[in-house]
């Protein structure tokens, strides 16, 4: 079976979240800075077989677009011309920050360690990653 990848992108940076062959753990794998993110997934997608990507929908709370989504959509376009074979599933990202650093607080890292945005975004498409996998299995 091949492996399900979550993308938190924005606009500096990119957290990517993988899961393992069998499509049952959800583990973060890097954050890389945006603009290098379609070079990294050519890689990647050399070395491993990924059946979709997860990419996050940014949302207001009351459900509309939020400011960055017009940054999102534009490397879903993107996304897509380059890896046309490949399904793109979009997922709602609110919270996932928030969840995150309670994440990170949680697991006993201190202020300095809380304050790596990269590890941020690597939860955060962790934390997506997840709740796709938990939404699939019910």
């Amino acid at each position: 079976m091949a492996r399900i990848l979550a993308i938190d992108y924005g606009q500096k940076r990119t957290g990517i979240a993988v899961t393992d062959e069998l499509q049952i753990i959800a583990s973060g794998l890097t954050t890389i800075p945006s603009a290098t993110a379609i070079n990294f997934l050519k890689d990647y997608f050399s070395r491993e077989k990924v059946s979709k990507v997860l990419i996050g929908e940014p949302k207001q709370m009351n459900g509309d677009p939020s400011q960055s989504t017009e940054i999102i959509e534009a490397f879903v376009r993107k996304f897509k011309s380059f890896f046309p074979n490949i399904p793109v599933v979009r997922v709602d990202e609110r919270f996932t920050s928030k969840i995150a650093f309670q994440t990170m607080i949680d697991s006993g890292l201190n202020k300095k360690q809380r304050q790596n945005k990269y590890l941020l975004d690597e939860i955060s498409a962790t934390i997506m990653l997840q709740d796709f996998l938990k939404t699939k299995m019910i």
